[in-house]
Formats: structure tokens, C-alpha cells, sequence
């Protein structure tokens, strides 16, 4: 199939692939069932917190070939945007011509929101379930306008995780899944099967859908909504204790989301709820043709104090 036919074949692929049950009435937990979280009351690290000496040896063991693999995608001002984010690079020439040696130099300076843009890391302070962040934290309690005093993108570190791909179009056997399709737990667990591969604490689940192959051909069908995952399937990845799930879509999770009562679930039952990060917008189609299904990622936030996120360039290592 090729992209410039997938918004058209869709229509044929939705008669053919089964149709996930929805799952309604999802509720997200309390604040007394969910605070405080499994690391204490004073966390602001998350599922960082599951990055032991003994997980980074056991990512190391996932590197046999010495091959890089890039997941980040290039930033510029083509690039799809959600809401009113923005991006623009001004170049500069900012010295010389300067002694014999004819010295020039360049540089540049960018306007653009950096936690939430291009391929990015979803930190703590991204969601809130009516006034409570990560932990219960209060969110206008800390949010000021130079940034969050707690639960800051800082505060992570880099992080290096043994990572796994599911790839959910492959197993479907389509480049590219329909807008609506809700990725299901059957389909996780057949993946999983299909690429013999297993994951549990600390691990990086990345998810395929092949919707990424419209970043950039198509940047008005890619916002229009996008297949992913759901509640029953986050549930079911954040019981295996897992440190981050990402996918090559905008938003990790299906959208719009198929029960019209709630907004961004996957987004704050992960962040809010169990402190698990998201990594969106990632490129995983050279993974996906030398079926590359471990592997050992790479991913460091830049250090924005009380920021929300980070855009990122994550490599996988195999």
C-alpha cells in the first residue's frame, strides 16, 4: 500500500481488520487510590525511578550488531503541529570575517515550544486529573510562569531502558492502520508472540502503527486523528510495570478517543495515575523493515527547568 492511497484504502482495511470491543465507562482513580505513588510521597521521578544499575546491564545485553537506529524526527517549520505551537529558526552570522584566518561564525536562534514539538517526552507536569498532577500534586499549586516548581523535565535525567517494538501493522499486515482502529491487548499479546518477545519492570514498550508515515506527506490527515492504544491496553502495559510506551502517532493513544466522555485518557492513567512516560512522534519504520524487536534505547530529555517536556532525539541500539 502507498501513502499517498492509505487514507483511501482505509476505508477497505476497516472492513477487513476486527474491531476492537470499546471499553466504557473508564473512570480514572481517586486520589486516595492512586497517592501516594509507589516511590513515595516527595517523588517527582516516576517511572525514572525503575532505572537500577541492573536494568541499564540488562539494556547493554540487547546490543549485538552495534547498529544505531534514530527514532527522533527532524525538526523545521513543515513539521505537523498540534493547537498553537510553532516553530521557527532564524540563522545568524554573528562574527568576522576576523583575523588572518578569516574567522566566521553562525549561529541561530529558535522560537518554538520545546517541551511539546517534533518527536517529544511527555514528563509529570503534561497532565493533571481535575487539579492533581503526578502524585497528587496540586497543579496550580506549582505551576508559575517561569515554570513548574515541582515535577520539572529536569528532575528525569537521562535514561537508558531496554526497549521493545510491537508492531501492530506488520502483524496486521498493512503499512499503516485505520484512523479508528483501537489497538487491543490481544493484538499486544499476538505481537508479542509473532516477534517471540517479552518485557516487564523498567522496560520501553514502542508501539507501531505505520500513522507516522503521514509526518510530513500528509500533515493534515496525520493531525486528523490516529490509531493507538486505549484504556483496556494501558491498563495493561502499566501492570507490567514498564518505564515509558511510545509510538510513531501524535499522541500515543487512538484519536478521537472512541468514548466521547473523556479526553486523553491514555495520557493521564500513564502520567498521572502510574508516573509512566510518553514518547510520541517517533520514526520507527527502519526498526519495523529489518524487524528489529529489542533492543537498547536511548533517551535524554533536555534539561528545561519546570518545563513539561522535552523534544528529543531517542536512539535504538541493537
Amino acid at each position: 500500500m502507498r501513502v499517498d492511497t492509505v487514507a483511501f484504502s482505509a476505508v477497505l482495511i476497516l472492513a477487513i481488520l476486527p474491531q476492537p470491543a470499546r471499553a466504557q465507562g473508564w473512570n480514572p482513580p481517586p486520589p486516595e487510590k492512586r497517592c501516594p505513588s509507589q516511590w513515595g510521597a516527595d517523588d517527582e521521578r516516576g517511572a525514572a525511578n525503575l532505572q537500577t544499575p541492573q536494568a541499564v546491564l540488562k539494556a547493554t545485553r540487547m546490543i549485538r550488531e552495534g547498529k544505531v537506529y534514530e527514532l527522533g524526527k527532524v525538526l523545521d517549520a513543515s513539521i505537523p503541529r498540534s493547537g498553537a505551537r510553532s516553530y521557527s529558526l532564524n540563522l545568524a552570522r554573528t562574527s568576522g570575517p576576523n583575523g588572518r584566518n578569516q574567522q566566521r561564525g553562525n549561529e541561530e536562534t529558535v522560537f518554538t515550544e520545546l517541551g511539546q514539538i517534533g518527536t517529544q517526552f511527555d514528563g509529570l507536569a503534561h497532565q493533571a486529573l481535575g487539579p492533581h498532577l503526578y502524585n497528587c500534586v496540586e497543579n496550580d499549586a506549582v505551576a508559575a510562569r517561569t515554570g513548574f516548581t515541582r515535577l520539572g523535565v529536569e528532575k528525569i535525567g537521562g535514561l537508558f531502558t531496554r526497549g521493545v517494538m510491537l508492531d501492530i501493522a506488520a502483524l496486521k499486515g498493512v503499512d499503516v492502520l485505520p484512523a479508528t482502529y483501537e489497538i487491543t491487548v490481544a493484538d499486544l499479546e499476538e505481537a508479542m508472540k509473532r516477534e517471540r518477545v517479552d518485557f516487564g519492570a523498567g522496560d520501553t514498550v514502542l508501539v507501531r502503527t505505520g500513522w507516522g508515515r503521514h509526518f510530513g506527506a500528509d500533515n493534515k490527515l496525520f493531525m486528523s486523528g490516529e490509531p493507538g492504544i486505549g484504556i483496556a491496553a494501558a491498563e495493561w502495559l502499566a501492570k507490567r510495570n514498564i518505564m515509558m510506551v511510545g509510538s510513531d502517532n501524535w499522541a500515543v493513544e487512538i484519536r478521537p478517543y472512541p468514548d466521547k466522555g473523556l479526553f486523553l485518557p491514555v495520557h493521564g492513567f500513564m502520567l498521572v495515575v502510574n508516573g509512566i512516560f510518553l514518547l510520541e512522534n517517533l520514526d520507527l519504520e527502519a526498526m519495523s523493515r529489518d524487524k528489529v524487536y529489542e533492543f537498547a534505547l536511548i533517551v535524554q530529555p533536555l534539561k528545561l527547568k519546570g518545563g513539561t517536556g522535552s523534544t528529543v532525539a531517542p536512539i535504538a541500539v541493537r
